[in-house]
């Protein structure tokens, strides 16, 4: 009997171990919560409801988040915001925000929350200097609609790293201006031997083309990539596995 007993008094301890330990496991598999933005306000790309498909797809194969797409400018309000983890633009023009949405939209993001990204995510609200603050960079022009080289600037990031040195992609290829080079990390690159420099619509700048990176905004984690003009490119599985990555990071999951 004294045998149980000593087993007995171990045995306790441990299932309470356990039993308190449960919803601290159930709190680090929680999914995440994505606020899609696909409002066009200038040029309304093709690709834009594909994307959104594939956006929810991603989210739903790899468990990590659940996506909501709106074109509700009305969706950035301060009580519904406290319902996501990030937000994710592919946008144009100068979206028609209330000063309050913006305010709640910068206050979502410089509390701690995430932004992605994608494409025309630059050529979106050139009037708004904080937006430049949080994405990087304006999208100046594409000079270039072609299968080019990118080269990976960091080869260490996971966010990247799957794709070794460089990788070919046919796309259309944005030059930024204004591009945020001190406070942002570059991870993707146009190879400029990859393509006709000598373009007249090619306008030489220090930083080159950057074509992803990521950067912080107060306590906000900022995700972005050029590429995604192209169906192909949606459907390509390293460009999800990217996307995936860096919304999760936006997210901070990784």
């Amino acid at each position: 009997m004294r045998k149980i007993y000593a087993c007995l008094s171990w045995v306790a301890p441990v299932f309470l171990v356990l039993a308190l330990s449960a919803p601290m496991a159930a709190k680090s598999t929680k999914k995440g919560k994505l606020l899609y933005m696909t409002l066009s306000a200038g040029y309304k790309h093709e690709v834009v409801p594909f994307s959104a498909e594939i956006v929810k797809q991603i989210g739903e194969k790899s468990g990590a988040f659940d996506t909501t797409v709106t074109q509700d400018v009305g969706a950035f309000s301060a009580e519904n915001l406290k319902n996501y983890d990030a937000v994710m633009f592919y946008t144009t023009g100068e979206l028609p925000m209330t000063d309050a949405e913006k305010k709640a939209f910068m206050d979502f993001i410089h509390s701690g929350h995430g932004f992605v990204g994608v494409h025309s995510a630059t050529d979106t609200f050139y009037m708004w200097e904080d937006y430049l603050k949080l994405v990087g960079a304006y999208f100046n022009d594409h000079p270039w609609h072609q299968l080019v080289t990118v080269d990976v600037v960091d080869e260490q990031n996971p966010l990247v790293s799957f794709y070794g040195k460089s990788f070919q992609v046919n796309d259309e290829i944005y030059q930024m201006s204004d591009f945020q080079a001190d406070t942002s990390h570059v991870l993707l690159r146009l190879d400029p031997g990859s393509v006709d420099v000598k373009n007249p619509r090619v306008r030489r700048r220090f930083y080159g083309w950057p074509l992803a990176w990521t950067r912080m905004d107060g306590k906000g984690r900022a995700f972005y990539t050029a590429l995604g003009h192209e169906k192909a490119v949606w459907e390509d599985e390293n460009f999800q596995k990217m996307l995936l990555n860096g919304i999760k990071w936006a997210m901070g999951m990784k």
